[in-house]
């Protein structure tokens, strides 16, 4: 499976590649699942670009993406849009159009209520578990971890050369995740050499401008379209090279 991250926390400033915009996000999600995407990830932007959970944004989003890519679209939960941890609960009870999964950072604060309510909802929950943090050892004693819909291993190693040692490192604290499927991925440095890991251990993986704006070669990408080509690529040769 390999799920296009559309834009994260990215901004104008990162260039004009970065869909931000309901129609650009739109655009380009179904440009990324034309070049063989599976999933989409998206974080909604306010109209000045600041991520947000609140429904008056989510709606037009999912709804426009919908529109033009009939593949499962996931959100952000992160507590960066909304840092009040009952406040973020109360964005989240507020959805109107619901994702078909929303990513769940295990070492927030809230995780595990936010976690809980999306369930409650049927929306399917990715356990967001970053290296260096508790998420791991969080994730490992929640009640709720037999029931998300997979753990999203991020590495948040940017080095080149050491993220897949940190990778390797992340998946031995998971140890076996609830029994749950792992999608592994890097970012920025490490996206590219985590993304190549995760095709020789078979596991399900992203890639997009949210994790890098940049091809293998250090090329700027032109799009996500352009990076889930690249990807698949780069995943099926070290999926076939192992």
């Amino acid at each position: 499976m390999m799920q296009v991250c559309l834009n994260g926390r990215r901004s104008a400033a990162d260039g004009a590649c970065v869909p931000l915009s309901p129609r650009e996000l739109a655009r380009s999600a179904a440009d990324a699942v034309a070049a063989g995407a599976t999933e989409v990830h998206v974080h909604p932007k306010t109209p000045c670009g600041h991520d947000s959970l609140s429904p008056r944004v989510l709606a037009p989003t999912l709804e426009a993406i919908r529109a033009s890519a009939s593949v499962p679209v996931g959100v952000t939960t992160g507590a960066w849009a909304e840092p009040d941890p009952a406040a973020r609960l109360d964005r989240v009870r507020g959805w109107t159009v619901l994702p078909d999964f929303a990513s769940v950072n295990w070492h927030e604060p809230g995780a595990e209520e936010v976690a809980e309510q999306l369930l409650a909802m049927g929306i399917g929950v990715e356990a967001g578990i970053w290296s260096g943090t508790d998420g791991a050892a969080r994730f490992a004693a929640s009640p709720l971890g037999p029931r998300v819909l997979r753990v999203l291993a991020e590495v948040t190693d940017p080095d080149p050369v050491t993220a897949e040692t940190s990778a390797r490192a992340l998946l031995a604290e998971l140890d076996d995740a609830h029994g749950r499927p792992v999608l592994l991925h890097g970012e920025e440095g490490g996206t590219w050499p985590v993304l190549r890991l995760a095709g020789r251990l078979g596991l399900a993986t992203r890639i997009g401008l949210e994790d890098t704006l940049f091809l293998p070669d250090g090329e700027r990408a032109s799009s996500n379209a352009q990076l889930v080509a690249e990807g698949l690529v780069q995943y099926g040769s070290f999926q076939r090279s192992s």
